[in-house]
């Protein structure tokens, strides 16, 4: 394979983990200010997969593992939701003997293998200067490898947790959370009709902000979150008085996925693990639906209250982006190609306290972003607290990095 370097520079772009609105939004904006600063840009497909697939050494056309990239590519794409580089959950440093790509099975035959070496290879073979990955921590992370193999890397964030640290705001958070708003109004219509109780389980492995600011902007009445585990009495009980105070005569609650009940463990949909480690996650607004229904006699003079139960899981992540989740990915492309024009590299590009800005890349691995519970949480009213919003940025909660 021929190295394409040219012009000013080859910048490469991938997008990485689960896909969330505004990835294109920011490649759009990545490409077309890179294009008239003179650089080339090459879009790799499937996240860190594609340079594992790919082979220098492969006569066969390799197009749908990378792509050059051109206004008019672009321009077509930059409204639309997902990523149409595609993505995948790949760890080049732990992948299983079962992934590895057939053209390296030779050379790799450990359970467990570190294919790094091939992505630096891809990435020398394309001639990349500069490596854009857009993705959540677990992406991310492995961009901070890179980073100290001597790749010039600008990391841009997005998740729909939020939870990447060193950034208040991460691509496609707010469409999520504007989602879980919309979907959570309209399902109060048949709460009401029915009277029960409505469960809504929302994204949310380890952080709990897609639950707790929905909630805080009147989505529910109660919020469970993985930092803090709930005791389902006590929800029980605020949820009959809710409902009971409700001219309408029903009660909500978004609990997180990585929710747990006092004294429990994270509920698995199966044992099966990513590459990064992480089961599946699925099943906690069952539970609780379950555990309400009967416990719900205790509290409404012996009558059992019925119970509405949705998980909102992909609904939240597919379609276009929202009006910030347009605006912000303009915003981290831009600052991305500043960086580069100063030279810069080992960053990520961030917004803090209302300000648009960049961090060391390593903060991705050095801390975890977690909702403080002390600052944002009604342990005692399972709620968020509503006090000092002066000086707060436009999502509430800061990263503490």
């Amino acid at each position: 394979m021929a190295n394409v370097k040219k012009h000013k520079g080859v910048i490469g772009i991938l997008t990485g983990g689960g896909d969330v609105p505004g990835l294109n939004p920011a490649i759009r904006a990545i490409t077309i200010r890179a294009l008239r600063e003179g650089y080339k840009v090459i879009g790799l497909r499937r996240g860190w997969a594609g340079l594992l697939d790919m082979s220098c050494d492969a006569d066969a056309p390799q197009d749908h593992l990378f792509m050059e990239l051109t206004e008019e590519v672009v321009n077509k794409i930059g409204r639309t939701g997902g990523t149409f580089l595609h993505t995948s959950r790949t760890r080049p440093s732990h992948v299983p003997d079962v992934n590895v790509p057939n053209h390296l099975k030779d050379k790799y035959g450990d359970k467990v293998n570190d294919l790094t070496p091939e992505v630096l290879k891809s990435l020398d073979c394309l001639g990349i200067d500069y490596l854009i990955p857009l993705g959540g921590d677990d992406t991310l992370s492995y961009g901070v490898r890179l980073h100290r193999e001597g790749v010039k890397v600008i990391a841009v964030p997005k998740t729909m947790d939020n939870d990447v640290p060193g950034t208040d705001y991460c691509i496609g958070f707010s469409t999520c959370v504007t989602r879980t708003i919309e979907m959570t109004h309209a399902l109060r219509t048949t709460a009401g009709s029915h009277e029960r109780f409505l469960v809504i389980e929302v994204f949310g492995r380890y952080a709990g902000f897609t639950a707790l600011l929905p909630t805080m902007a009147g989505a529910g009445n109660r919020c469970l979150i993985p930092e803090f585990k709930f005791n389902i009495e006590l929800l029980c009980e605020l949820l009959t008085k809710d409902r009971q105070t409700n001219p309408s005569c029903y009660s909500v609650v978004l609990v997180s996925e990585g929710a747990v009940f006092d004294g429990d463990e994270m509920i698995f949909e199966d044992d099966e693990q990513d590459m990064y480690g992480h089961k599946k996650l699925g099943g906690i607004g069952d539970l609780v639906s379950q555990k309400l229904k009967e416990l719900s006699p205790q509290f409404n003079q012996g009558r059992r209250i019925n119970v509405i139960n949705q998980r909102l899981s992909y609904l939240v992540r597919c379609g276009v982006p929202d009006a910030i989740d347009s605006i912000v990915p303009m915003a981290f492309g831009n600052l991305a190609l500043d960086l580069i024009l100063q030279g810069k590299s080992g960053r990520m590009v961030c917004l803090r306290n209302g300000q648009y800005d960049n961090v060391p890349i390593d903060v991705v691995t050095s801390t975890k972003k977690m909702v403080d519970v002390a600052k944002y949480y009604n342990t005692e009213r399972l709620r968020p607290f509503y006090k000092s919003f002066n000086f707060k940025p436009l999502f509430i909660m800061t990263s503490d990095y």
